[in-house]
């Protein structure tokens, strides 16, 4: 039974919840110009160990993965008491998410929904490759941003919205990348991921497009707050994604590219976490006074 634990703990995936899928969340702390510090990092517990955890543990569940999957190369196989631990996990998060008030347990629940339909067999949303790419920028892009900005005690605007629609977007860009490398699984199963769908050139193409509109979308809502933060963000991530086509123009959908490729993705999403953590810190004088503050 420990070594079952030690399994679904894996699944769970919390490096993948903290470091990569965070920056939604600390976007949302960033826009919402307060921050009630408690509040937010308690929530910040819950969106990502207990919803995100959740979810990525229940559609391992399903899948059945025996090859390499996003943030896991090995994964373990899982028994049938680790699909209600994953349900279990979400409701209590949902149900911690009403002390926050109803908007805030509206999209928390609206997360939760689209995880359920993308994975479950009575819809596998995750089988349609526009349907699972709806899904998962809703609940892990945009919804993230909402529930960061209202966990940190600020309201949802329009330099939110439009925020949130080009971080869903950033987010987005890279998501197919890792199905190039379950394709064959994914088709066994009947699934049509957009990896499926398009092929490994679709994916490339997607991720410029996707993650150009991100870029606009994401700097043109945070210059109606901070100035200089969206100029400094365009720009870095200009040259990052510059830098991420030049690798993904390489990819063949080897499986020998697998480390490189998830080494690609966790460093991209690291550089934006940090960025956001920093700005935050700066903003809110977690990390005292600084010269940068003035900008703010």
């Amino acid at each position: 039974m420990i070594k079952e634990i030690g399994h679904f703990l894996l699944h769970l995936r919390l490096h993948y919840q903290l470091f990569i899928l965070s920056g939604g969340f600390l976007l949302g702390g960033l826009l919402a110009d307060q921050m009630n510090t408690v509040q937010f990092w308690l929530q910040f517990l819950n969106v990502h160990l207990l919803l995100f955890g959740g979810a990525t543990a229940f559609n391992s569940y399903w899948d059945k993965d025996e090859g390499p999957i996003g943030g896991l190369k090995n994964p373990p196989k899982m028994t049938d008491w680790m699909r209600m631990a994953s349900l279990i996990m979400m409701y209590l998060g949902w149900i911690w998410a009403l002390y926050l008030g109803v908007i805030y347990f509206a999209v928390y629940g609206v997360s939760l929904l689209l995880f359920w339909l993308y994975s479950t067999p009575l819809a596998r949303w995750k089988s349609h490759p526009y349907l699972s790419l709806l899904a998962i920028a809703v609940s892990t892009g945009f919804n993230s941003v909402l529930l960061g900005t209202i966990a940190a005690g600020g309201s949802i605007s329009v330099s939110v919205i439009i925020s949130a629609l080009g971080a869903s977007m950033i987010l987005l860009s890279l998501y197919p990348v890792s199905q190039i490398y379950q394709m064959d699984q994914d088709k066994r199963r009947g699934d049509r991921t957009f990896a499926v769908e398009y092929g490994v050139d679709g994916v490339k193409f997607f991720f410029i497009i996707s993650y150009l509109f991100g870029m606009i979308l994401f700097s043109a809502g945070l210059l109606q707050v901070y100035t200089y933060p969206a100029v400094i963000f365009f720009i870095l991530g200009l040259i990052s994604g510059v830098i991420l086509l030049r690798l993904l123009l390489r990819l063949k959908g080897m499986e020998s590219e697998y480390s490189s490729v998830m080494k690609m993705k966790f460093l991209a999403s690291l550089s934006f976490v940090i960025f956001l953590l920093i700005l935050n810190a700066i903003r809110y004088k977690w990390i005292g006074d600084t010269v940068l503050k003035s900008y703010f």
